[in-house]
């Protein structure tokens, strides 16, 4: 590890974003939109790794080891409202997976993340959220057979199994689906055009 120092900085982001996560979970916040103290965490510590990607490049094992390798990806999944920033990583990403210095699970999840904000096909099926039935169910998705090739390739679970094991963890987390699904959606369209997901 090149970075050592750096690596810890990009670990402690991670660990402020999960015991934020703990919190609302714990309090039953986390399911109702994106809640105000979140979205500040996720921009700053969006600001502070570009910071860092800026400085060494992309955070890949051979700079920062594993975790905080791991842990850059996790801040970069949760920096929604910075689309610039989420696509600049997602290519620097691809450059790291092909020289087997990031996971492809990684890089799977981002391209789907960002695929689902711009209201196309996701290929990997990685991106759920809530339905008009109140079921917790993947965003819009490629042809369900070439999904599950895709995700067996990087060593996933099939879709099917994976909805199983997520609406599993919403009720175990006390997760609800939203109480007005049109209005909902409609402050997601906003929130997207605000920053910068759609025109």
């Amino acid at each position: 590890m090149k970075h050592k120092s750096i690596a810890e900085r990009i670990i402690e982001l991670k660990n402020a974003d999960l015991t934020l996560r703990d919190k609302l979970v714990q309090s039953g916040l986390l399911g109702e939109g994106y809640n105000e103290e979140m979205m500040e965490l996720h921009t700053k510590n969006a600001e502070i790794l570009n910071g860092i990607v800026d400085t060494i490049g992309y955070p890949t094992i051979d700079k920062v080891g594993i975790e905080a390798n791991e842990a850059a990806w996790l801040v970069i999944q949760h920096a929604i409202g910075q689309p610039t920033f989420m696509k600049k990583c997602v290519e620097l990403l691809e450059i790291a997976v092909s020289e087997n210095e990031a996971d492809p699970k990684n890089l799977a999840y981002l391209n789907d993340r960002i695929a689902a904000f711009e209201e196309k096909p996701q290929l990997y099926g990685t991106q759920f959220d809530w339905d008009e039935n109140g079921e917790l169910s993947p965003n819009l998705f490629d042809d369900l057979s070439k999904v599950n090739e895709r995700r067996k390739s990087i060593g996933l679970n099939t879709l099917e199994e994976q909805t199983e094991v997520l609406r599993n963890q919403a009720k175990e987390e006390n997760q609800t689906p939203p109480k007005d699904f049109e209005k909902r959606r409609q402050e997601i369209e906003h929130w997207k055009k605000n920053v910068g997901w759609s025109k």
